[in-house]
């Protein structure tokens, strides 16, 4: 098992959902849900099913490329999931909520997957900016 500080986690954004949710709020991304590789090479995805119901779904590589291949997109998070994450999880009211949980925001100005898409997206170009400059 990994170090919490080797735990990779990543956000994936979907464009599809078992949910009617108005194209007007959620138009490119209607679903997100945290990845995480516990081991290297393993990773669980934590599925908001309903509130208080996370499905997890043990994924490998190559399901994740099949994932991408469909239409998921994903942001890699340098963030280590809470302990007690799948207890927490029962007062998410949404897949947002959750990821949200998962990376540790608490901004109340995000409540739609693309709007959390943007600003994961935002912080990964910061980063990315920062570093080049550096190396």
């Amino acid at each position: 098992v990994n170090k919490p500080q080797d735990i990779t986690m990543i956000i994936a954004f979907s464009p599809n959902s078992s949910r009617i949710i108005p194209r007007i709020f959620c138009r490119k991304f209607r679903h997100c849900a945290p990845i995480i590789e516990p081991t290297r090479g393993r990773f669980i995805m934590y599925q908001f099913v309903h509130r208080g119901h996370i499905a997890q779904i043990y994924l490998t590589t190559r399901a994740i490329k099949i994932l991408g291949a469909n239409g998921w997109h994903f942001i890699p998070v340098s963030a280590v999931p809470p302990r007690d994450l799948m207890q927490r999880a029962r007062a998410c009211r949404s897949c947002v909520a959750f990821c949200k949980l998962a990376i540790g925001i608490r901004s109340a100005r995000i409540f739609t997957p693309l709007g959390l898409y943007r600003l994961l997206a935002k912080s990964a170009r910061h980063w990315r900016a920062q570093f080049t400059s550096y190396g």
